[in-house]
């Protein structure tokens, strides 16, 4: 299992994990943005622990959604 990861992480440094760079830094950075903008809002108007822990949460369940299509080479 740890084999499986440190091959992963190598190929994931050198660039050769992922078909499309470009495709996972597009998706990577959608997430990034609704996690940005909803840990701002919520944690200007309600609680910057409440937006920390919503945005955490909606950041976590995006990611097999926006990453899903994503084809390994």
């Amino acid at each position: 299992m740890l084999d499986m990861f440190l091959n992963s992480v190598r190929l994931f440094v050198a660039g050769k994990l992922f078909r499309d760079g470009r495709a996972v830094l597009v998706q990577w950075l959608k997430g990034f943005a609704v996690c940005l903008a909803l840990l701002l809002v919520l944690g200007w108007w309600v609680s910057p622990l409440v937006g920390v822990v919503v945005a955490s949460l909606v950041g976590g369940a995006l990611q097999p959604l926006l990453f899903k299509d994503l084809k390994y080479a």
